[in-house]
């Protein structure tokens, strides 16, 4: 190991120990999301099922809460429950990456696990140079660093980055995130024999193509996979503008269903869908695990302007990753639910059947807490507007006459009211997994989710529940 890795490892483990206390006690902590350890976390990378082990990296920066030179933080688990966090995978310390180890995936092959990753460079004139770069390992926990195997193509700008990379038949494939000449984002399409040696093959899909118009100047983080003989591609697009209750974040995560024909290649497809309707949510990422699941991990965070008003940067952390989602396609639809392996954490379960709401600001018996799933089932609605207040700092509201369903949150800072909202046509079914400061509520066994941070009084775990009419439906809550 050169000096300089070094040093950067022992400063990173020091400012870990030097803030731990004072973030563990922080009430903001969450119960079963995995968050930095110090410092500022953001996308999820190399995700992969290895030798036994759930893998996550994570992009990560340990000296403070804001983005600057990026480690691959690494926790591991052999059941997305119970997660250990291990030693740093990746520092920026060669040329190639010494603004940043930015996000990637990883392969395995010939029984070692590949990675491949951006390494970023900012050079002597403040310039952006970007090399999609390949570490591997035995075991996969140390890591030797092979530098870079794909350099930028002619037609694009240095923003270029975050490599995914799969197996198809007997080649392998890798898509990246680009922006073209045209400041216009795109996904652009290698592939190689033994993963050294790559060739260019060109935009899949983007800005001005298969029909799409413009659509974003810089597409992140794509992940083409295949799902029920479809293909999908997942993505983050900056620069979409709101459009009614569309688009309403800063950045996008969502996708396209299609047909990848690798010969040509092209990605024909349909339209753009979000996959999360929150307010914290980006850069998901798929694995594929021993059992045949496509598993999904996001950021459970944005960069956007009210990112440094979040109170948990004052004890020296902040942002988390959302629970791992199993996906699965209907039509041409992504549902995601929660992996069934949460369920071990349930306890003292709650079951209140047959329960009825027609007035506001109703209590149910034992519903509350802090950390908790709730399960609710409708059984008949008649109400113009059925609401749950959670912790009074977060609400869910639905209103059967406009066929909206929204989430509202107070805001970081002071307590203004801010809203995402979708179309549900009949709500029939709600998953909430509330933790300290999070909330994640799959809609109808998945069809839409709401992603958020919120943060309540840490001694408020009070629930309620309002109807403008009358509404029946079965509830199951556990602590968790």
């Amino acid at each position: 190991m050169k000096q300089h890795e070094h040093n950067l490892l022992e400063n990173a483990y020091k400012a870990v120990e030097e803030n731990r206390q004072n973030i563990e006690q922080d009430p903001y902590r969450l119960h079963y999301h995995l968050m930095p350890p110090v410092g500022l976390l953001n996308d999820p990378n190399g995700f992969i099922h290895f030798r036994g082990l759930y893998h996550l990296f994570y992009q990560w920066n340990p000296f403070e809460t804001a983005h600057g030179a990026k480690f691959w933080g690494h926790y591991t688990s052999p059941d997305m429950v119970n997660w250990t966090h291990e030693p740093i995978a990746l520092a920026p310390s060669e040329w190639y990456e010494k603004n940043g180890c930015y996000s990637g995936s990883a392969v395995e092959h010939e029984g070692k696990m590949v990675l491949f990753y951006t390494g970023n460079v900012k050079n002597e004139h403040g310039e952006r140079e970007t090399y999609q770069c390949m570490a591997i390992s035995e075991d996969g926990f140390t890591f030797e660093k092979k530098g870079p195997v794909v350099h930028l193509p002619e037609g694009y700008t240095a923003h270029f980055r975050d490599p995914k990379v799969w197996k198809q038949e007997n080649k392998w494939y890798m898509v990246l995130g680009a922006q073209d000449l045209n400041e216009q984002g795109k996904a652009v399409l290698y592939t190689s024999d033994n993963l050294i040696d790559w060739e260019f093959l060109g935009p899949i899909a983007g800005a001005d193509m298969n029909g799409l118009g413009s659509f974003g100047y810089m597409w992140e983080c794509p992940d083409l996979f295949e799902l029920d003989g479809k293909e999908v591609l997942l993505l983050s697009p900056q620069g979409l503008e709101p459009e009614g209750y569309l688009y309403q974040n800063i950045y996008q995560s969502g996708y396209f269903v299609g047909k990848m024909e690798y010969e040509t290649p092209e990605f024909s497809h349909r339209e753009f869908i979000e996959i999360d309707r929150g307010f914290d949510f980006y850069a998901p990422q798929t694995t594929l695990d021993t059992k045949g699941r496509r598993l999904l991990f996001a950021w459970m965070g944005i960069t956007d302007e009210n990112e440094k008003f979040q109170p948990t940067i004052k004890s020296g952390w902040v942002h988390a990753m959302t629970l791992p989602r199993e996906l699965t396609l209907k039509g041409d639809k992504l549902y995601q639910q929660p992996v069934e392996e949460l369920q071990q954490l349930r306890k003292e379960e709650v079951f209140l059947p047959n329960t009825k709401i027609s007035t506001s600001n109703q209590t149910l018996e034992n519903v509350n807490g802090t950390s908790i799933e709730l399960e609710i089932t409708i059984i008949k609605n008649d109400a113009e507007t059925f609401e749950i207040s959670f912790r009074d700092a977060a609400s869910m509201v639905y209103s059967k006459h406009e066929k909206r369903l929204s989430l509202h949150r107070k805001k970081f800072t002071g307590d203004a009211i801010e809203s995402r909202h979708c179309h549900v046509e009949d709500l029939h079914q709600l998953q909430v997994f509330l933790d300290t400061s999070s909330i994640e509520i799959f809609v109808n066994g998945g069809a839409e989710v709401f992603t958020a941070r919120f943060f309540p009084s840490e001694t408020n775990q009070t629930i309620l529940f309002s109807a403008e009419g009358n509404v029946m439906f079965d509830v199951k809550k556990w602590k968790l």
